[in-house]
């Protein structure tokens, strides 16, 4: 029932943001600020708030949290190969339904939903799934956008390892490595600093919900509704993968926050960076965007069914 309420919550803040862009309070240069504010200051001062209460992760937890979190990313790489040819995708967006498989939505919309689910101490698990996840999309989503890794079309600047490198250690994954050397090293956090990063991360669900609500002003939703190849793809995104994945773990696993966390992370919408990387780098910037929107919209009703089926 909370996570429903949760749900419902981000829901209307989803809905002020998409009335607020038609309204034209925020304007498409509004929005990117928006988004640029929740990605470099307040969730990662979101992820930084797991290391200040007194929830402890033991070593055991830990290392369990690391292997579910490695092995759930291999299994996902492997579906993702299989659900394009299932789906009769045609060879040019194959790239773009590949990445929306791996990637979800788990800093805009993930560590929000935990934060308030388990408290703040269970982001310190969602962090971990952070560093791998970035990892992977600057490889893997780039070169599955692009087969030769790097599109001719793109800015010489944005070629390289050491572009990539750049990308891979950004401001969220300095910030997780941060927090937990933070945890683990026992450093202590001066108050000021504690209470300044707990006034940030406040700001990251409603800024991030509305961000999303001003995305989904841009499409139109009724052809979002239409498209059976996609609603397919929803289906198995949003429900299949997250039901079976957490009935897999729970069958190691009997820690609830950690089965609640991989729960949240695999039944999270398609991410806005698939959109993005799609548009970089030629893949299908048309389909990334209809997926993106039209599962975040569903998301609101099925996250809350995923756990009254597995939890």
């Amino acid at each position: 029932m909370l996570l429903l309420e949760q749900m419902v919550v981000l829901f209307l803040l989803m809905g002020i943001g998409y009335f607020c862009y038609k309204k034209e309070i925020i304007t498409d240069e509004a929005s990117k600020k928006l988004s640029a504010i929740v990605v470099n200051i307040a969730n990662p001062a979101l992820v930084f708030t797991g290391c200040l209460g007194d929830e402890k992760i033991e070593g055991r937890e830990l290392l369990t949290t690391v292997i579910i979190i490695l092995v759930m990313y291999l299994a996902l790489l492997l579906v993702a190969q299989v659900i394009p040819p299932a789906l009769k995708v045609e060879k040019e967006s194959r790239g773009t339904y590949q990445a929306m498989t791996v990637f979800s939505n788990i800093g805009f919309m993930g560590f929000p939903v935990i934060a308030a689910l388990y408290g703040s101490g269970a982001l310190l698990y969602a962090a971990l799934f952070t560093i791998p996840y970035n990892i992977l999309i600057y490889t893997y989503g780039v070169s599955a956008m692009s087969p030769e890794t790097k599109s001719p079309e793109a800015p010489e600047k944005e070629k390289g390892s050491a572009f990539l490198l750049k990308r891979i250690l950004n401001v969220g994954v300095i910030a997780c490595i941060a927090t937990m050397i933070v945890y683990l090293c026992k450093i202590p956090v001066p108050g000021m600093i504690a209470d300044t990063a707990t006034h940030l991360s406040n700001l990251t669900a409603p800024l991030s919900m509305m961000v999303i609500g001003a995305s989904l002003a841009t499409i139109d939703l009724k052809k979002l509704f239409t498209d059976v190849r996609l609603l397919i793809f929803s289906v198995v995104k949003l429900l299949i993968i997250p039901v079976v994945g957490v009935l897999i773990v729970k069958q190691f696993v009997s820690n609830e926050v950690i089965c609640g966390v991989c729960l949240i992370m695999l039944a999270t919408p398609v991410g806005s960076m698939t959109a993005m990387l799609a548009q970089q780098y030629d893949g299908d910037y048309e389909m990334a965007s209809k997926g993106v929107a039209l599962t975040t919209i569903l998301s609101v009703a099925t996250i809350p069914l995923v756990s009254m089926l597995v939890m």
